[in-house]
């Protein structure tokens, strides 16, 4: 029996995903494929239903599903229940649903790789507060960060971020305004300063005035289509250690395939895969 696994969301505009797994399935062995299931709100129910069946191994959940996704699991791991969101599912032998969140490891999997050094005893800044920043921030402080200042448009919103995670690790941290002065304070000692936003993506602009960085940090732009924002494209230009989130997504393939099928080690197979879709000119946000 051919096994299936299904991205949930809605628009869904790239088949980066599709292409690692299916590298992977082929790579094991496994007989199973990963499918692209663009749905209207009315059917997610449904759908997330159909995923308890035996040919079934699990689903990947993107925007806008991440919240109702969870609702409809019998279980959410702790992780994904403090970070708000569910952006995978595995079904158990007996047709249970497990919701977890590959979103934090996957980033510091990735992040890690690009300074190569480990998050604890760091400084860093994040731009945003959306749910791509619950999840860096929620690994940057559990991995012991030793402070983290979260910068939005709005800092009532980094404040709520940062009051979600009050009880995970030890490190200080702050929310501010990213036109507050204390932002720019905050960038000149930071080891690791991350674009958690659609600027770069959707929108046109840079959130982090890279002169303002010491010459050690590392910039993590999470988008990844484009290859090389403008924020990268500054990091570099100044010789910082800069990457975007291709290593992130690929890493949360990984921990979401592990899961899965119960194999691990793919990166190097699902990084070939990927690698063409990634340095595409033609794939567009």
């Amino acid at each position: 029996m051919t096994q299936r696994v299904a991205l949930l969301g809605k628009p869904l505009r790239r088949r980066h995903s599709q292409v690692m797994h299916d590298a992977a399935f082929a790579a094991a062995g496994i007989d199973a494929h990963y499918e692209l299931h663009e749905l209207e709100p009315d059917a997610v129910e449904a759908a997330v239903a159909e995923a308890r069946g035996e040919d079934w191994l699990g689903l990947g959940v993107t925007a806008p599903y991440k919240r109702v996704v969870a609702e409809l699991c019998d279980e959410v791991e702790p992780d994904a229940a403090t970070i708000g969101a569910v952006n995978n599912v595995a079904r158990t032998a007996s047709g249970g649903l497990v919701g977890f969140n590959t979103d934090a490891p996957g980033f510091q999997a990735g992040v890690e790789l690009a300074m190569g050094r480990p998050l604890s005893g760091i400084d860093v800044v994040v731009a945003g507060a959306g749910g791509a920043a619950h999840a860096v921030v929620f690994a940057c402080l559990r991995a012991g960060a030793r402070r983290v200042t979260v910068g939005n448009r709005t800092a009532a919103s980094a404040t709520a971020l940062l009051e979600r995670f009050a009880a995970i690790g030890t490190g200080s941290r702050s929310a501010v305004a990213l036109a507050d002065p204390a932002f720019e304070t905050a960038l000149r000692s930071a080891d690791l300063a991350v674009n958690a936003t659609t600027v770069g993506m959707v929108d046109a602009g840079v959130t982090i005035p890279v002169d303002l960085l010491p010459p050690t940090a590392t910039v993590f732009d999470l988008v990844y289509v484009p290859p090389e924002t403008p924020l990268l494209r500054a990091a570099r230009a100044r010789d910082l250690r800069a990457t975007n989130g291709s290593e992130m997504l690929i890493q949360q393939a990984v921990i979401a395939f592990e899961r899965w099928t119960g194999v691990g080690g793919m990166a190097d197979v699902m990084r070939a895969a990927v690698t063409p879709l990634l340095a595409d000119p033609n794939v567009r946000a």
